[in-house]
């Protein structure tokens, strides 16, 4: 059990980083080319050496995604692409295409791959196909039930991982192949485009009748028709494990800082609990209450104990659920004046009540007293400049890398 991986998203090097520091054991992340999250900021070579050497130094490792499927313009630049990587540390690359996956191996033959969920990885005589080709780690298809995967591993080598989604966006088409995006708008879901269609509000038009929009609903709950909640699986740990997951996948490249620190920091807490007293764990609801403090979906349980129905839908609104604002990032912190120098996110106003949180489950709460302009010194009452440097004095200590959120007034 001290084996399971609590893997983390990493959209960025400051998300490389967050990740790393509220909790992760490993992060996965994309080059500026070949990976499904390319409206993330993604990497640069430099920003990657410089991740691989900080996520290293904490005993964190670090996994590329190139999990495109790869048309003929892609082959030569992929190439060269890995021509230029293959001197770096990785500790594994995340693939789907067989052609991505012969060329990894052709530029770094010692290269681990991992087969990515695109793959549709979904029995276990396909499990053994992979493994006959040396892949030994299986980040399994979404729709696979708890049940499967316990079948999948019980007809499979023990040196070979499961890796499976725990947490993050679903998506409407399987294991996230989808034509909607490439049909309705030409940008390809399976080279790093997609444009969400599934969040889209739908309408019925008959042909006769141009611009006459009959609405697509079910008792009255609206016409989201193929907007998926979002998966959450953190009271159910004990479940994943005995079916031999091995590593839990929180999705979300596209997501903030924000949204990487609480919600790796909340399975941190959840996971090292279970691991602690296996026998004795008992879900915790100030996880879940954690959790809600992120932008979210409605959350369900995905493919896990059965299909969804139409509970796994929301057919009201594709809109997130945001209960708490990230006002601010600090970036370090004096003991003997206690001022935090932070960069502003969001709006914050003197009389907040704020909350101050950072790795390792550490939060306390405050009213903002005084706040000062970083540059000139000078006390103001509002901070409305985005990434405005500013001197706040808080009552107990922080460090760099802690943030500051507020919440709203609606409730999660």
């Amino acid at each position: 059990m001290d084996k399971v991986e609590l893997l983390a998203p990493a959209g960025d090097l400051e998300k490389l980083k967050i990740a790393v520091l509220y909790g992760a054991d490993a992060v996965y992340f994309g080059g500026e080319s070949f990976s499904l999250r390319a409206g993330a900021d993604n990497f640069s070579l430099d920003e990657m050496k410089e991740g691989l050497e900080f996520a290293h130094a904490r005993g964190v490792k670090c996994y590329l995604a190139l999990n495109i499927y790869a048309h003929n313009e892609d082959i030569e630049p992929l190439r060269e692409y890995l021509h230029q990587i293959r001197e770096l540390a990785l500790d594994a690359f995340i693939a789907a295409d067989p052609a991505v996956i012969d060329m990894i191996r052709e530029a770094i033959p010692k290269a681990k791959i991992h087969l990515s969920t695109q793959a549709n990885m979904t029995n276990y005589m396909t499990a053994m196909f992979w493994y006959r080709q040396g892949i030994r780690r299986l980040v399994l298809a979404r729709e696979l039930s708890l049940a499967e995967i316990a079948e999948i591993r019980a007809n499979t080598p023990a040196d070979l991982a499961l890796e499976a989604f725990v947490h993050g966006a679903m998506c409407i088409s399987y294991s996230g192949r989808c034509l909607l995006s490439n049909f309705m708008i030409e940008r390809d879901a399976n080279r790093g485009q997609c444009a969400h269609p599934c969040r889209w509000k739908y309408a019925l038009v008959e042909q006769q009748r141009p611009g006459e929009y009959y609405p697509l609903e079910e008792d009255e709950r609206g016409s989201y028709i193929l907007n998926s909640k979002d998966l959450c699986m953190i009271e159910h740990i004990p479940e994943l494990i005995a079916a031999g997951v091995t590593s839990f996948k929180i999705e979300g490249r596209m997501k903030s800082v924000f949204y990487v620190a609480t919600v790796v920091a909340a399975y941190r807490q959840a996971l090292d609990s279970y691991l602690a007293d296996p026998e004795g764990w008992r879900f915790e609801p100030a996880w879940m209450e954690e959790l809600c403090k992120a932008s979210h979906r409605e959350f369900a349980t995905g493919f896990y104990f059965h299909e969804p129905d139409n509970n796994g839908q929301n057919y009201r609104t594709s809109q997130y659920t945001r209960d708490y604002t990230f006002l601010a990032m600090v970036r370090s912190y004096d003991r003997k004046t206690r001022l935090a120098l932070v960069e502003q996110r969001n709006k914050m106003t003197v009389g907040d009540e704020i909350e101050v949180f950072g790795p390792g489950g550490v939060c306390f709460r405050q009213q903002l007293d005084e706040m000062y302009d970083a540059e000139s010194g000078e006390a103001i009452s509002s901070a409305p400049h985005p990434k405005q440097l500013l001197l706040l004095r808080l009552r107990q200590p922080c460090g760099q890398y802690f943030m500051l959120r507020k919440r709203k007034e609606e409730k999660c």
